[in-house]
């Protein structure tokens, strides 16, 4: 039986309105049943704000705010309704860099533009089905952002520096 998307809202943010266009048509053939629309950053927390979509989907680089400076908002901003809403970055930049900066500003999936629908849907589909634990610290609050789980480990240290030895590995 295949997954109904009638019931979900998405928030797409693009300054290009044919690639605007083009999202909200692969979303549409999805089944998806509100998508939302806004051409940049500044516009797209208002709208996030009144409406709370389930996702966003947000370009990296627009006028009046950056995707980065989007997500941002929603994770730390204390009018955010939502602030562990997924947010997934489709982008022309496929830079190492620029995953990480995504990763690190709290960005819950990344794709690179042109991109398969397929892809699209793989990430809205993974972010319904394996949603992400979310971390608070001081420098970052967004998606766990390591992927994988151990079943080999059993206790509450999972980095190197967690141990006061780092020249042994424990695990």
């Amino acid at each position: 039986m295949p997954l109904n998307l009638e019931r979900l809202s998405t928030l797409v943010v693009e300054d290009t309105e044919p690639m605007r266009d083009l999202i909200t048509a692969v979303l549409e053939r999805f089944g998806i049943g509100r998508v939302l629309l806004a051409s940049n950053g500044n516009e797209a927390f208002g709208v996030f704000c009144e409406h709370a979509p389930d996702i966003i989907i947000t370009d990296w680089h627009m006028n009046s705010g950056t995707g980065i400076d989007l997500v941002t908002k929603i994770r730390r901003a204390e009018e955010s309704p939502n602030r562990v809403a997924p947010v997934i970055m489709l982008t022309g930049f496929n830079a190492a860099s620029r995953v990480k900066k995504s990763r690190d500003s709290g960005i819950t999936e990344y794709l690179t533009k042109p991109f398969k629908a397929e892809d699209l849907l793989k990430r809205i589909l993974y972010v319904i089905n394996a949603p992400r634990d979310f971390i608070l610290n001081p420098s970052y609050f967004g998606p766990d952002r390591r992927r994988k789980k151990s079943d080999a480990y059993d206790g509450p240290l999972r980095r190197m520096s967690d141990y006061p030895d780092f020249n042994s590995n424990p695990l």
